[in-house]
Parts: structure tokens; sequence; C-alpha cells
């Protein structure tokens, strides 16, 4: 787990803002932050940039996640062509997978496009 990216998981409080968010709209994870070194048998010492210095770096396993650096749900802005009221239209490409799900007396489709 040394030299991989991690993020890192906060408990956010009521009525604080973190992160431009306020309360439960605020994300849970922030990073992702390099692991430098282990320094027990269940915490890791973590790279921090400069504007986050005064926070302590070494935490627990688990409150780490693995970082997946997949990038197929980040928007790429440079291929978006905005119109004069800066809208934008998507175009369906490809259904790539397709479930549903029952509950007591609905039934929820869930379909991923690519």
């Amino acid at each position: 787990m040394v030299g991989e990216n991690v993020l890192l998981k906060f408990l956010p409080m009521k009525d604080i803002m973190r992160f431009g968010k306020k309360g439960k709209l605020s994300p849970n994870f922030i990073g992702p932050f390099e692991v430098l070194r282990l320094v027990g048998e269940v915490s890791y010492e973590l790279s921090f940039p400069p504007s986050l210095s005064g926070v302590h770096s070494i935490f627990l396993v688990s409150i780490l996640r693995k970082y997946h650096a997949e990038r197929s749900h980040v928007l790429d802005f440079i291929m978006v062509q905005l119109d004069e009221s800066l809208g934008y239209e998507e175009y369906l490409v490809a259904i790539v997978y397709r479930q549903a799900h029952q509950l007591r007396s609905k039934k929820i489709s869930a379909v991923k496009v690519h």
C-alpha cells in the first residue's frame, strides 16, 4: 500500500461548510493522497499538499479507501460545445448495461450509457 494513492474519509458536521458544500451534501472522501509509510500495524502516514499542512498526517486504515483512477465518469470540458444560453446537448452513444430493481410495489430501471 506504500506509494499508492488513497482517499481520506471525514465526517461532515451539521451546519459546517467543507469544500464548498454544507451538511449532508458535503463529500465524504477527499483526496487522493499518496501513502508515504506504514507507521503501525493499522496506520499509515499520508502526504498532504501545503494547504493542509496543519492536519495530522497519520491515519488508521479504517478511514482510508483505495483510489481508483478511472476517469470515465469525469466530463471532458474540451469536448462540450456550449451555445449562447450556456447549455449543451447530450447524445446517447450506446447502452452498456441495463438492470431493473424490484421494490415492493415499484420497478426501477437503471441504465449505464457510454
